[in-house]
């Protein structure tokens, strides 16, 4: 079979491992030292988890990566631990995430609509720098509309279910064939979002959006490259503490940013760890939310985590004490 250009080369070896019993997945992870004290309560952990969700967690308590056995004294509620733990701080992470990314919706769609005066300023190509990802753009918004009028109709309005706001715009209005702005944003994922964002043509626009977020223009868009990934991660509810994300939030030199504090809050190794994503959540937090329990939830999941914990997630071990966490958290 033809490769599609671009990809990488497959591998050539076949897959033939068989599927296993939760009986016999449990006899697995017992042969290589894991203390299971209580097979019914571990099966049923793994009925509902999965293996596959649940090995990844394994593996900071393997001798090592070869022969994936245990080290002594190792217990299955240790490892189940750590994945509650790592579900706790998903959820907490998404929490962050969700006021930042609607921050950034708002923030882009007020700016554009009040500034050129047009409720459908993102149908004009003048106001992008690269005329194909606009055309993109426009494709992922009409096919959004289309699917919409495809499908079965909303509740009426003597319904507890009342119609969408897309659904009442489209049903409603000829003419602009898109939705407003304010509509539109809501029809993005949060990848389309920040390439909407990335490529608004004028400096000044992109400068005035990240401003309302207490961000320069390169840091929101660097952060917002993050956040698809971290939010991706959370989404599938994958492993969070200590995963390889591949982009990581730049570090900002501009003093109007509230950022870390002491001279090394954020040592070199912590820089592609989950660390400085947790510090510009913050960041932008305390611009859009001052008040937020945050930082103090966040500090309560981990305050009391193990070093292995911190250390996986690339945080210092007194890094309560900047004054940029201490003053949330005290």
């Amino acid at each position: 079979m033809a490769r599609s250009p671009g990809l990488r080369p497959r591998g050539s070896r076949t897959y033939a491992k068989p599927p296993l019993s939760l009986d016999k997945l449990l006899d697995r992870l017992s042969d290589r030292g894991l203390d299971i004290p209580d097979p019914q309560r571990s099966a049923r952990c793994l009925r509902h988890l999965g293996y596959y969700r649940l090995s990844p967690y394994t593996i900071p308590f393997q001798q090592g990566q070869s022969d994936h056995v245990f080290r002594e004294g190792t217990a299955f509620d240790d490892v189940l631990d750590l994945y509650v733990f790592d579900r706790a701080l998903r959820l907490l992470v998404m929490d962050a995430l969700e006021r930042v990314e609607v921050a950034v919706r708002a923030a882009m769609t007020d700016h554009m609509s009040t500034t050129y005066a047009d409720p459908h300023w993102y149908v004009d190509a003048r106001h992008f720098r690269d005329r194909g990802k606009h055309s993109g753009l426009l494709k992922i918004v009409r096919g959004t509309c289309d699917e919409r009028l495809r499908g079965t109709p909303d509740a009426g309005e003597d319904s507890l279910v009342h119609r969408s706001a897309l659904e009442h715009y489209l049903t409603t209005y000829a003419a602009p064939e898109l939705p407003p702005s304010w509509l539109m944003v809501e029809t993005l994922t949060i990848g389309q979002l920040a390439s909407a964002y990335r490529n608004l043509g004028r400096r000044a626009d992109r400068t005035a959006v990240a401003k309302s977020l207490g961000l320069t223009a390169p840091i929101l868009e660097s952060w917002l490259q993050t956040y698809v990934r971290v939010r991706n991660v959370c989404a599938h509810h994958g492993r969070l503490w200590n995963v390889g994300l591949g982009v990581y939030p730049a570090i900002p030199s501009s003093p109007t940013i509230s950022w870390l504090v002491g001279p090394d809050a954020l040592p070199e190794r912590s820089r592609k760890r989950l660390y400085p994503v947790l510090v510009s959540l913050q960041s932008v937090l305390d611009s859009v939310s001052p008040h937020s329990s945050w930082a103090r939830r966040l500090y309560d999941l981990i305050g009391a985590r193990p070093p292995m914990n911190l250390a996986g997630m690339g945080i210092p071990e007194q890094w309560a004490d900047d004054d940029f966490w201490r003053r949330h958290i005290v």
